[in-house]
């Protein structure tokens, strides 16, 4: 029984990649990491191939950022303690749960590029936010002692 409903894998080429057609152009699809500027990040405009290495580099800064300001949010304490609102405080904090879950999600589609380049600053931009706002490194040995939340979103978890 025939289960793939007349939809066949496209075939792989020896260099990693997979080639799919949209109408009369060609798109190439990496299935391993590589290095180079040459590569679509999130949009098709900011292709290396066009406009040269300056927008590869404003890609890998803006993934940088995207994965630092992703664990700044998770690890932020923007609504204050004790506030008698508990509707507002709860729908803040849940702005800031989307927010922070399409940031994520833009920075694993900018990963799933499988350029490494990209994949480096991803990584970066997450050790750096953690460093800064979920380590111990700036924090008060009052602060680490503490038992109570350390921000106003739990956990990020799969």
């Amino acid at each position: 029984m025939n289960h793939d409903h007349g939809m066949a894998a496209p075939p792989l080429s020896m260099n990693g990649t997979s080639g799919m057609h949209y109408g009369k152009k060609m798109m190439m699809m990496h299935m391993t990491f590589f290095w180079g500027k040459d590569a679509e990040i999130l949009f098709s405009g900011w292709s290396g191939r066009r406009l040269g290495g300056g927008m590869y580099a404003l890609a890998l800064i803006f993934i940088f950022f995207l994965a630092f300001l992703v664990e700044w949010i998770s690890h932020s304490r923007l609504i204050k303690p004790g506030g008698a609102n508990n509707v507002w405080a709860g729908v803040v904090q849940s702005l800031l749960h989307t927010v922070r879950v399409g940031l994520a999600y833009l920075v694993m589609l900018a990963v799933m590029s499988f350029n490494g380049g990209v994949f480096l600053m991803a990584i970066s931009g997450h050790m750096l936010g953690f460093l800064l706002f979920g380590s111990r490194v700036f924090k008060r040995n009052m602060d680490i002692l503490s038992s109570e939340k350390t921000s106003d979103l739990p956990p990020m978890s799969c």
